[in-house]
């Protein structure tokens, strides 16, 4: 390719310029915040992320050495018992070759693109997609105009492209402007969650030595119910800090006041309740409010124009307390990748890559679903076999409290390293019925 076009120099943006600089002589990243303002762009930036095994996997392929490069930095490296999971309560036996980076998402996205503007041919242009340039059935450039202009009075510029990727997120309006064009948009499934959440920031000293991650979540004993178990994770990040996160449905939402937030911290588990006591919360509480999941589904279509694709929020953006989100971007760059190193004409309709990804949003969805609609307040849609679904999920999960070998199974599908149908396999329920039999 000549030129390929990003539309959007977030997370999913910068990876998708990674995977384009092998591919075309250009790669042209349009984006409306700058690097110097992080406050705009994703409205979640600054809550906890997590970038799970996988996704620190696919991190180090695109960017080899980048984990050193984040080490040296401040960030921290959690292997097998530095990452403690718990399940209403009790400790989950250690898996010993997970591995998990400890950092804020400003900081990851930093150290990203520092790397991708290292490479020769990609380059930034500041401005606000406003439409698609089409000759055809393909797309063929992007229309823009400054970041701050009114669309109404915006001063738009055009700028062609041999391949155009939508990385603008969850608000991206790529299905109107298909419309305008006379192509049908993705059709898309919603599920109403009404989720909520908060992060603050304490003091990090010499408190938890070994712990880089702990997270606590309701499950089966509890009937996954918030308030009889605290949902809420901690991190070890840069800066000598702890970014903790409490989460809550509906009117169990958090908010921002920091005495509310330390009495959730105290009726959690250890880890939380020893920062709460002992460490100071440094700067205010951010909030976040996240109403639905959402996925567009590009592969059910049956007539797509060439020279275009999407990945990250601007696809799927997933619950946001299982997260999924930067693996998920991730897993789509390397889609992406696919799709360009199989010989496929970026000038023609992406099916491949829309193919692969769709396995991968579909598994991401189906875990998040599925422990949504275990909440009373989330009435659907329910998948076909739901109600079996849901009882052999209840199952595995209260036996990877007990055994490692089912907890290696289940943490390997939330790292999203494994299908959700990996714990559907006879070995796993066999050894689930032995487990529980014993108990």
């Amino acid at each position: 390719m000549r030129r390929a076009m990003v539309m959007g120099g977030s997370w999913a943006g910068l990876l998708s310029a990674r995977v384009l600089a092998d591919h075309a002589e250009e790669v042209v990243v349009l984006e409306p915040d700058t690097a110097d303002d992080p406050g705009h762009g994703a409205p979640h930036r600054r809550q906890l992320h997590a970038l799970l095994s996988m996704g620190h996997t696919q991190l180090e392929r695109w960017f080899p050495g980048l984990t050193d490069d984040l080490v040296a930095g401040g960030a921290r490296l959690g292997t097998g018992p530095a990452l403690q999971y718990y399940l209403d309560g009790v400790l989950k036996p250690c898996v010993p070759d997970n591995t998990m980076v400890g950092a804020t998402r400003p900081f990851l996205e930093e150290h990203v693109r520092r790397r991708v503007l290292a490479l020769g041919n990609v380059t930034t242009l500041r401005g606000r997609a406003r439409g698609l340039l089409f000759h055809g059935d393909r797309v063929v450039g992007v229309r823009f105009s400054a970041s701050q202009a009114q669309e109404s009075d915006a001063t738009v510029e055009e700028l062609d492209a041999d391949l155009v990727v939508d990385a603008t997120g969850r608000s991206s309006r790529l299905g109107s402007w298909l419309a305008e064009h006379g192509w049908a948009p993705a059709p898309t499934d919603r599920m109403q969650v009404d989720l909520g959440y908060a992060t603050a920031s304490f003091h990090r000293g010499d408190e938890l030595p070994g712990t880089v991650i702990a997270h606590a979540a309701p499950g089966p004993a509890s009937g996954y119910q918030q308030h009889l178990s605290e949902p809420a994770g901690l991190v070890a990040v840069e800066g000598d800090r702890w970014s903790v996160v409490v989460v809550g449905y509906g009117d169990h939402r958090p908010g921002r006041e920091p005495e509310e937030f330390l009495r959730r911290m105290k009726r959690c588990v250890a880890p939380l309740r020893e920062v709460a006591e002992n460490c100071r919360m440094e700067g205010d509480i951010e909030t976040f409010r996240f109403r639905e999941s959402r996925k567009r589904n590009y592969s059910r279509l049956t007539r797509f124009p060439g020279g275009l694709v999407a990945l990250g929020d601007a696809v799927a953006s997933v619950n946001p307390a299982y997260g999924q989100g930067l693996t998920l971007a991730a897993l789509g760059a390397s889609s992406l990748s696919a799709h360009l190193r199989s010989g496929a004409s970026p000038r023609l309709p992406a099916w491949d890559h829309f193919r692969r990804l769709a396995v991968v949003v579909d598994a991401a969805w189906q875990v998040s679903a599925t422990a949504d609609l275990a909440q009373p307040h989330v009435t659907g849609p329910y998948p076909p076999g739901y109600r079996l679904i849901r009882w052999a999920g209840d199952k595995v999960v209260e036996a990877s409290v007990l055994d490692p070998m089912v907890n290696r199974e289940f943490m390997g599908v939330v790292n999203m390293r494994k299908h959700p149908r990996a714990l559907t396999s006879p070995r796993v329920l066999m050894r689930t019925a032995r487990v529980l039999a014993r108990r």
